[in-house]
């Protein structure tokens, strides 16, 4: 069950020729595959593209009647390794993945790919996950294009461009026999607009075709001496052939008055940032006609010498506009206009920052000091915007934020993974603190408070894998974290596989919410939803034991804080040697509430009983130490101030966002803490036998409270 469906929206990708396609960078996407006649796309999900696998998955009646074969992959290695159709077959394909982490993975598919070459056009799409919104460590592409000579797409960031990109995506693939990476920024995946349409084509040669006809070529095969051959053929036939194409076909635009004496050249990915840019110094308008001319490469590798020099060649200077670092084309561009004796001043990393995002504002001020430095009187229309660096030099502003902690990422209301890291709290409390080897997926936000669990992380699944090294004899055990998606994309093998081979001693806590939940709620192999599509229902434990973990244990109620604490210690003080697993399972809430909410929504308004549950905190009860806070972090428990004068701290609260999980009461009793937690059932549409007993209770709440009053001592005013 993915995070949200495409059902809809996937209706037009059956628009034709002359149509107006209209919509988000996702949907154009799938739209430019069929439209060039793909054959086959397989990918991993993971943001900014996890949408391009659910608009994928949804169109699956599309890409059938079209004889398009697509793959929801185990790994982003996986996905690589089927553009292998394309390597002796004339067969367009495509894969997807978040980069940089998902090309890491594709790594040695993708560069066995590269060495042997392809035949049909191979198309990596990569979800460019880099700036203030990304979720990785801060890499790339780029690096990774230029070891493995492949070529590196960058489109400008709207519909008709990134169209246009995959058209010649493909063909620069054929006219090279090279694959191919096509990066899509995080905005350019989610801005919308409008192209359009051509007819939807059905592939030239299928997959049917290959199987029915094989087809062997052993110099495409990485084998010596074969694989010595295709570093020269690379160097000699394939990298002159992408040039003479790129040039041939324009694939890099020009734009503005090339006569200026200034200039910039920028990735295709960064030209809205930078015509916006201009924009507010006066430098062009919102339409993109722009005073400063403009070098836009939709093709940041490789690099056209003879394009550079001609842009550069009577200009006083130019701003290369690489976001990112290290930077790889401002060098470049350098070592190119020196060999052409081109004298152009190359600025870049300087003006702009060396690393982060480029903003608009941060590319307003890196272009204006370009400018005002060696074209100082195209600024006189420079519209100076307000500066909000004195608001936050303000004395009161830095006090505020000296006292308001940041805000990190954290689970979410109702988490089934919240129990688990607070029954391993109070175990922690029983038997000291342990070396916890984290991994990606929304178990790695436990290394936040209150909870404060983690220590390392090395990928996805190698939370066991990165314990590994701690196997040796102590009187602690190592504690490792990994979630069903990381389990059955690396896990399996390289830590539960790697744990048995080495006899290792550890303990490895599988956390199973039945989805891919840290990519947007996708189905994997474990799901416990039927799937018409895909192979469901596999239990982890399983396989756990079909490697030879001998020490097993399941837990099917996450929320049991009692049951998961007893478990984790057992864990740790068993005398039994070898490696130790724990598979806590419980459906992820988001998708719960996703799935739930409607038919409640719906049975409510067709008149049926709907009983839903939720908690409360006793105000007199509750003494303000806030301990089941530290325990618990869930969003909808916070504090508030009473009426009672004798309590100077504010007491829990729990607030309307409460989706009745119990994990607070759960904790509280697991804890020893606090009677103070309790549960009401609000009850929509009650039968007469509902509203028969709540005038009941009604009636023995008031009495009791009416006799406590009498007996309250109070004094005369």
């Amino acid at each position: 069950m993915a995070e949200r469906s495409f059902a809809r929206e996937v209706q037009d990708l059956r628009l034709g020729a002359g149509d107006v396609f209209e919509g988000e960078g996702i949907l154009a996407i799938t739209k430019a595959l069929l439209q060039c006649g793909v054959g086959y796309v397989a990918g991993y999900q993971g943001a900014p593209i996890s949408h391009l696998m659910d608009v994928l998955a949804d169109a699956q009646d599309i890409l059938g009647e079209l004889g398009v074969h697509f793959e929801s992959s185990a790994s982003e290695a996986t996905a690589a390794a089927t553009l292998a159709a394309s390597v002796m077959y004339p067969i367009r394909g495509a894969v997807t993945f978040k980069s940089t982490v998902g090309t890491n993975v594709a790594a040695d598919a993708l560069a066995n790919l590269a060495s042997g070459g392809v035949t049909g056009g191979a198309l990596v799409i990569v979800g460019e996950d880099y700036g203030e919104g990304s979720s990785i460590m801060q890499e790339r592409s780029h690096a990774f294009a230029m070891k493995s000579q492949i070529w590196l797409l960058d489109p400008r960031p709207n519909l008709p461009s990134i169209v246009k990109a995959f058209e010649d995506g493909f063909a620069l693939s054929e006219a090279s026999s090279t694959p191919v990476m096509l990066g899509v920024r995080i905005r350019a995946c989610h801005v919308t607009g409008s192209f359009v349409a051509k007819d939807n084509r059905r592939p030239a040669f299928t997959l049917a075709d290959a199987l029915n006809n094989p087809r062997r070529d052993t110099g495409r095969i990485v084998l010596p001496p074969a694989s010595y051959l295709h570093e020269k053929e690379k160097v000699e036939k394939r990298w002159p052939a992408a040039v003479e194409f790129i040039k041939t076909h324009k694939l890099n635009e020009l734009f503005g008055d090339e006569r200026a004496d200034v200039g910039i050249v920028l990735q295709g990915g960064m030209y809205n940032s930078v015509i916006r840019a201009l924009s507010l110094l006066g430098l062009a308008d919102t339409y993109g006609t722009t005073r400063v001319p403009l070098y836009v490469m939709n093709v940041t590798y490789p690099l056209i010498d003879d394009e550079l020099v001609a842009f550069a060649r009577n200009k006083r200077a130019i701003l290369v506009v690489e976001e990112g670092q290290p930077a790889y084309i401002e060098p470049a561009i350098h070592a190119i206009l020196r060999k052409a004796h081109i004298e152009t001043a190359v600025f870049g990393k300087g003006p702009l920052p060396a690393a982060g995002e480029y903003t608009t504002g941060i590319l307003l001020d890196g272009i204006r000091a370009f400018v005002a430095e060696n074209a100082r009187t195209m600024l006189r229309n420079d519209v100076r915007i307000p500066d909000a660096k004195p608001v936050l030099e303000h004395p009161a502003v830095k006090a505020l934020a000296q006292v308001v902690p940041a805000r990190p990422p954290g689970f979410c209301t109702g988490c089934p993974e919240r129990p688990i890291f607070s029954a391993l709290k109070l175990v922690e409390k029983e038997l000291g603190v342990h070396h916890v080897a984290a991994d990606i997926g929304c178990h790695l936000f436990s290394i936040n408070a209150p909870f404060n669990i983690g220590t390392t992380t090395m990928g996805y699944g190698l939370g066991t894998a990165s314990a590994s090294a701690f196997n040796v004899s102590a009187n602690k055990r190592s504690i490792a974290i990994m979630g069903d998606g990381g389990f059955w994309h690396n896990g399996l093998t390289s830590g539960i596989g790697n744990a048995v081979f080495n006899k290792s001693d550890g303990l490895t806590l599988i956390v199973d919410n039945h989805y891919s939940a840290a990519t947007g709620g996708q189905d994997i192999l474990s799901s416990r939803a039927g799937n018409e599509n895909r192979q469901t229902n596999a239990p982890i434990a399983r396989a756990v034991k079909g490697v030879g973990v001998e020490w097993v244990r399941e837990i099917d109620r996450t929320y049991d804080v009692g049951r998961m604490r007893d478990t984790i210690r057992e864990a740790l003080t068993t005398p039994v040697k070898g490696p130790k697993v724990i598979v806590a399972s419980s459906e992820c809430m988001l998708n719960r509430q996703r799935r739930e909410r409607p038919l409640i929504q719906s049975a409510i308004k067709r008149g049926q009983r709907v009983v839903r549950q939720r908690f409360g905190v006793d105000e007199d009860l509750c003494t303000g130490d806030h301990a089941c806070i530290r325990l618990s972090g869930c969003p909808s428990l916070s504090v508030k101030h009473t009426g009672d004068p004798l309590k100077l701290d504010p007491v829990a609260s729990i607030d309307q966002s409460c989706v009745g999980c119990g994990n607070c009461g759960e904790v509280a009793d697991a804890a020893v803490l606090c009677p103070s937690f309790y549960r009401a059932d609000i009850v929509h549409n009650p039968n007469w036998f509902d509203r028969l007993l709540a005038r009941v209770r009604g009636s023995v709440i008031g009495r009791l409270t009416a006799r406590r009053d009498r007996q309250r001592l109070v004094f005369p005013v």
